[in-house]
């Protein structure tokens, strides 16, 4: 693992309300998931092929979202998405943000800006992913922020929708949601199918230029 996936990196964000509709997805659970060159916060080009044999967490993220600022709440147990990625990382997860709202649209933030506020809230993904263009979102079919994707050792697509069960955005409701992303990664670590593979998820609408 190189030393750009042992710093910690993050960024979220967006506004409209939006529950996607379920299916749809260009990359269907249970599918695998084709190579793809991303580039994170710092300038760094990677490829998804260069985690195969790790489990790989994908999180889109806009930080002016309501729904993804429930998440990183800080005065929820110092921040629900924070304790997954950090307990994530501890179990060899690749977690990376993806920020895909376009130049001018809410959330776009630059690398550097990016970076900030990874720092400031405390964020523990293993990189923060930009794509202004909205490339890879669209590859994935992300509608809202938070969407989260899930895939195994074996590049397969074994998780993608909501983070939990409640599509709310006031914080107080984590506490007793279920949580899909930590249900799905349990079972992965388990080397157990995932029994929900896939959920509608909720949140604000992805800030794609087009």
């Amino acid at each position: 693992m190189t030393n750009l996936f042992r710093n910690t990196l993050m960024v979220a964000g967006a506004a409209s309300f939006m529950v996607a509709a379920p299916a749809a997805a260009k990359i269907e659970t249970g599918s695998a998931v084709p190579a793809m060159t991303v580039v994170d916060s710092n300038g760094t080009t990677h490829n998804l092929s260069d985690f195969a044999g790790s489990t790989v967490v994908l999180e889109w993220t806009n930080h002016d979202c309501p729904y993804v600022m429930k998440h990183y709440n800080t005065s929820y147990d110092g921040g629900n998405m924070q304790n997954l990625q950090k307990a994530a990382a501890t179990d060899g997860v690749i977690w990376l943000s993806v920020i895909s709202s376009a130049p001018g649209k809410q959330g776009y933030v630059t690398g550097e800006e990016a970076n900030a506020l990874t720092a400031k809230r405390d964020a523990a993904p293993a990189a923060v992913i930009l794509d202004p263009e909205g490339v890879k979102g669209k590859t994935f079919s992300a509608k809202t922020t938070p969407h989260m994707y899930i895939i195994n050792a074996d590049r397969t697509l074994v998780y993608q929708g909501a983070i939990d069960d409640n599509p709310s955005a006031n914080p107080d409701t984590i506490k007793g949601a279920k949580n899909y992303v930590t249900a799905a990664l349990d079972a992965v670590k388990a080397g157990q199918n995932v029994a929900i593979g896939e959920t509608t998820p909720y949140g604000c609408s992805v800030k794609y230029g087009s």
